[in-house]
């Protein structure tokens, strides 16, 4: 059963300079909250109990925003009733159940060095991996995606990659899934492969990589073999070739809506979309941007 995720928040956040030099892009905000904050309650929902931040040095206000801060509940609680849904806020961003350690990645050496990082603490066991730059909203789908993938790798234990369809003028962006058909949403299906940044007129589907990933235990052992690959890093997606070669690797197909928020158009969009969902901000956001549309 998953019931582990690993979350690599150990990237330079290029994409979003200068917001990210001394901030961490986790934790900018979307609204009241980190993004950081919004993936970890994603992966809660979804059923895991125990999460593995893989990290660097400069990173420390991640952890720090999970852990308790005493001085501050302590003000808020001395404030009484008028404070009270803050302090809730603040005290509870975890539940009781749920679990995060941290574990460092001494060299900037690709994502699949990144996940393999976390290999003490995955153990034997399957697991999740949620990259922390994409926000997954799924509240207006009868499916929460994460939890319907983890679901389907408990009972057939395939290797499970998230994919979502996009137009044919942004194929050549994305990782995309060479699979024979396209699953309805809410469903997966067998996967022949990956290519990435495909031209369009040749790709083999339009179903692009999105970022979330439920993984047998095996994995590990294969990033432990894995040599640099482009750019001289150790890539997830070699490691994911030879998991494909010995056991089937599905594809599901998402039915919420993805923001990418490690880029600054799509922040802003992450933003305006929680704003207007959020009871505190949507009237303004909706007023704000009617004003701006006139």
């Amino acid at each position: 059963m998953v019931t582990k995720a690993v979350i690599p928040v150990a990237g330079l956040g290029t994409r979003v300079l200068p917001a990210s030099k001394s901030i961490p892009k986790e934790m900018l905000p979307v609204v009241d909250k980190p993004a950081i904050q919004l993936v970890i309650e994603e992966a809660i929902e979804a059923g895991i109990k125990e999460i593995i931040l893989v990290t660097r040095s400069g990173k420390e206000a991640i952890e720090n925003h999970f852990d308790k801060h005493y001085e501050l509940e302590a003000e808020l609680e001395r404030k009484g009733s008028s404070k009270a849904a803050i302090l809730d806020s603040v005290r509870n961003i975890l539940p009781a159940d749920v679990r995060i350690c941290a574990v460092r990645q001494p060299d900037a050496k690709g994502l699949g060095h990144a996940i393999h990082c976390a290999a003490p603490f995955v153990g034997e066991e399957p697991f999740a991996v949620l990259l922390p730059d994409v926000l997954v909203d799924c509240r207006d789908t009868e499916t929460h995606d994460l939890q319907r993938m983890i679901s389907t790798f408990n009972q057939n234990g395939c290797t499970q990659v998230m994919v979502e369809k996009v137009a044919q003028e942004d194929i050549s962006k994305y990782g995309i899934a060479d699979c024979k058909y396209s699953p309805e949403a809410g469903n997966s299906c067998k996967v022949n492969g990956f290519i990435e940044k495909p031209d369009p007129a040749i790709a083999p589907s339009d179903l692009a990589v999105v970022g979330r990933y439920v993984f047998p235990a095996r994995i590990m052992s294969l990033l432990a073999d894995t040599q640099p690959g482009a750019g001289g890093e150790i890539q997830l997606t070699d490691a994911m070739d030879e998991l494909r070669h010995e056991q089937s690797m599905q594809v599901y197909r998402m039915s919420g809506l993805t923001f990418d928020c490690g880029n600054k158009a799509g922040y802003v969009e992450a933003v305006l979309h929680y704003a207007l969902r959020h009871p505190e901000t949507k009237d303004a956001t909706r007023k704000l941007i009617n004003n701006l549309s006139d």
